[in-house]
């Protein structure tokens, strides 16, 4: 396999003649197909859309036949032309709450005219490049704004699941209720339990035959086995009316004051949008997550995604149709069922329209029950646990609260007004909240600062300083993340005058950053951070002779000719002395604060052995902050082929299961002597331990030696010869090994932990990280990346 390189490598003309770097080899003309794995998908979703449009129409009072023209309209126009290839868009019941409203105040034809408006609002937002913006939105406001939705479908859905008829509001569907209930129809009643119980149960069968029922989607299942059971029991019941395709109400001319209509554009827009952005990212992650990933699918770009909502919006408000946004259980289903292309979603939409004209007749058997039974159920999960205690241990429960009671009780948009005026006033009140303290313990004075340091706390945290007596030991422990320049020169002025008048000043911080100034240079030493060195030392006495300078000015000791016996040992001797003395004091109190509560790294770090890289240098990370592995090549050997050396696997399970980690960072670097021992490696032969190591890295070198690989690459330049190359193509086969571990995978699934790779250019101190653009793995430069470095 190793030959295979040095061929391609020797004759580069030939190569650039064949296939230019980063181009694909020519091809003959591509005939369209579409992958099994979407035709699979694109039923699996139609099974689950097709209920559920019929349900969300039966919900907002619109015509039934305008949910299917959606779930047409999005997965043929929104699958086609949107940005997020995976993610399948109808309608949604986010959107419910907002449809019914307009059809209630305005009449049907003008609801689509409004949703046409705000198609063509979105086509402007996304042709200005702002999606990205529609992020900024708090997600304690997003999910507090769909779990008020959920109230609201759930409670107006309980009337028909009664045998009743909905209010126009949550206030009137409550207050009608106990009437409701003490009127109940039985027939519709029986025919909810049944479908409710169906969707609770399907999916939890037991044994081997359930896992193969489990496939059927529930919401199928629970609509068909209750519209079997009524059609056989002769129960009547208002059931689905499609009337004739002859009849559809199309759109028509908006009709109403104009601001109201603004208003009404305005909502659509905001909600189609958020959503229909969030579920994008969403599904990026579910995509990300999905084990044994053969086909590469690019990430969403939001801008398209913002166009491709537009477009079907306004196709679906011209047809009839109700208004169009991301769908996440549609979406899910999506990606579980293994979808490779935006085929599925285009499909899927295909057969909705063949089952709008052809099965009308079976339609037209589903009872009304049964299908505001299925919503219903939708709409309680969308008030989901799992949201609130997010919420609440980022402290944003008042803002979710407020949100969703706001939702209920005035509408969506004055909902969503109410949440951001919350959490503007949150914000507000986290950076005012700070607690300044002092206190005296043996003579050494103790400033405490909890919370942000802003200019609104300058008074407190003079007052506090000032307690402090001239020439007194004073230690200020700064418990924050942020210090405004009012508060920094505050505290930079007093600890410049307390120290002229005899006293000592130590600036404390939970976090590393918080010194207020660079501490003053020690006496005799001449080294500044980081310079460029081998071997360095520090001038004091007992140290090395200093013979040649460094190109910063610095100066590097003559090596000792006394051999790595003594050098060796006298070396490290000086640099734990060095430790001991200069940085010991800095860092004592953040270590004693580790030892307390034990490591809790936010990511592991993997890369190479090689000493020319110093993790905590060019991630500009402290103690306590990575959790690091380090082999020659940065290699991670795949399950079950570690051959007795469990050590990596070890240390993966280790940080995601018991650290819990949130990242894993796969570094390699230029020059690596791994890779090159890789390719001069023989096939074969005897096997040291190194070579027996190495074999792991096969894969990769493979990988370059292949026809038409998917290389990692660098923006902006070409790799700097075929070791360069498989440097960076070493990083993308490791983090398709990392996915196979089965601690990493789950964790991945459950959208717990995010893989990142890295490659680090020692000659050039440059950091890249790696993106994926249109499907090619690339290398960015941080700063072009808009990553922080």
């Amino acid at each position: 396999m190793s030959a295979c390189v040095p061929t391609r490598a020797a004759d580069p003309n030939k190569t650039e003649r064949t296939h230019p770097p980063h181009s694909p080899p020519p091809t003959g003309p591509r005939r369209f197909r579409i992958a099994g794995a979407d035709v699979s998908a694109s039923i699996a979703v139609f099974l689950i859309a097709l209920p559920l449009s019929l349900g969300i129409a039966l919900a907002t009072g619109a015509p039934l036949q305008a949910g299917l023209v959606a779930a047409a309209v999005g997965g043929v126009v929104a699958g086609r032309l949107g940005g997020s290839p995976l993610q399948v868009s109808g309608p949604a019941a986010g959107l419910t709450v907002v449809t019914a409203d307009l059809i209630l105040r305005y009449g049907w034809r003008t609801t689509c005219a409004i949703t046409v408006l705000a198609g063509l609002a979105q086509l402007g937002l996304g042709c200005l490049r702002v999606a990205r913006g529609a992020l900024a939105v708090s997600p304690a406001i997003v999910h507090g704004m769909l779990a008020g939705i959920g109230v609201t479908i759930a409670v107006a859905q309980l009337h028909i699941v009664l045998g009743g008829t909905p209010q126009s509001s949550v206030p009137d569907n409550l207050a009608a209720l106990p009437a409701q209930l003490a009127d109940m129809g039985p027939a519709a009643v029986s025919v909810s339990a049944l479908t409710l119980a169906l969707l609770l149960l399907w999916p939890r069968l037991p044994g081997r035959a359930g896992r193969l029922l489990r496939k059927i989607p529930a919401a199928l299942v629970a609509v068909a086995g209750a519209t079997a059971v009524a059609a056989l029991a002769g129960l009547r019941l208002p059931k689905v009316d499609l009337p004739s395709w002859s009849n559809h109400a199309l759109a028509g001319l908006p009709e109403g004051p104009v601001l109201g209509l603004v208003a009404a554009v305005l909502t659509t827009t905001l909600v189609c949008s958020v959503q229909s952005l969030l579920g994008a990212v969403a599904v990026d992650k579910l995509v990300a997550g999905r084990p044994g990933l053969s086909t590469r699918v690019g990430r969403s770009n939001l801008d398209r995604e913002l166009l491709g909502q537009g477009a079907a919006n306004i196709v679906s408000g011209s047809l009839g149709g109700l208004p169009i946004a991301g769908v996440a259980v549609r979406s899910s289903a999506n990606v579980h069922a293994g979808a490779v292309s935006r085929n599925s979603t285009m499909l899927h939409g295909v057969l909705v329209v063949i089952a709008a004209l052809l099965m009308v007749p079976l339609l037209e058997l589903i009872p009304l029950a049964s299908l505001a039974a299925l919503v219903m159920a939708v709409g309680i999960q969308m008030v989901s646990l799992n949201h609130i205690r997010t919420v609440t241990r980022h402290r944003e429960v008042w803002v979710y609260a407020v949100t969703t009671v706001g939702v209920v009780s005035l509408g969506v948009l004055e909902g969503v007004a109410l949440g951001i005026a919350m959490a503007v006033g949150v914000a507000l009140h986290r950076l005012t909240r700070t607690r300044i303290t002092h206190d005296e313990t043996e003579g050494v004075h103790h400033v405490h600062v909890r919370g942000q340091l802003t200019f609104l706390a300058v008074p407190r945290l003079s007052r506090a300083l000032h307690l402090v007596p001239h020439g007194a030991d004073a230690v200020v422990e700064l418990d924050g993340s942020f210090m405004d320049h009012a508060a920094y020169e505050t505290l930079q002025d007093w600890q410049k005058t307390h120290t002229a008048q005899g006293g000592s000043v130590e600036i404390a911080g939970r976090h590393p950053g918080t010194r207020v100034s660079e501490p003053q240079a020690l006496t005799g030493c001449r080294c500044r951070p980081w310079t460029p060195w081998r071997n360095h030392q520090c001038d004091h006495p007992g140290s090395a002779p200093y013979s040649e300078h460094a190109p910063d000015g610095t100066d590097r000791p003559e090596p000792d000719p006394t051999g790595p016996g003594g050098a060796s040992g006298q070396e490290l001797a000086r640099g734990i002395s060095a430790f001991q003395r200069n940085t010991a004091p800095l860092v004592r109190s953040e270590l004693a604060r580790l030892a307390r509560e034990g490591q809790r790294p936010s990511q592991l770090f993997l890369t190479c052995a090689d000493s020319r890289l110093v993790t905590s240098m060019i991630t500009s990370s402290g103690p306590g902050d990575l959790f690091v592995v380090r082999n020659v090549g940065n290699l991670v050997p795949l399950p079950g082929e570690e051959s007795g050396d469990d050590s990596v696997a070890a240390a993966i399970e280790y940080a995601v299961d018991v650290l819990k980690v949130r990242s894993i960072t796969v570094c390699g670097h230029s020059g690596c002597g791994a890779m090159q021992a890789l390719l001069s490696s023989e096939p074969g032969g005897t096997r040291t331990p190194l070579e027996r190591w190495l074999r792991h890295g096969l894969p990769s070198l493979e990988r370059v030696a292949g026809d038409s690989p998917p290389w990692g690459r660098l923006a902006g330049r070409a790799p700097e010869g075929v070791v360069e190359q498989l440097c960076l193509t070493n990083v993308v086969q490791q983090l398709e090994h990392l996915r196979a571990h089965d601690s990493v995978a789950r964790a991945l699934k459950e959208g717990e932990l995010e893989l990142h790779g890295m490659y680090f250019h020692v000659g050039e101190a440059q950091a890249y990280l790696l993106t994926e653009v249109a499907g090619d793995r690339v290398f960015e430069h941080v700063r072009e990346a808009g990553l922080p470095a």
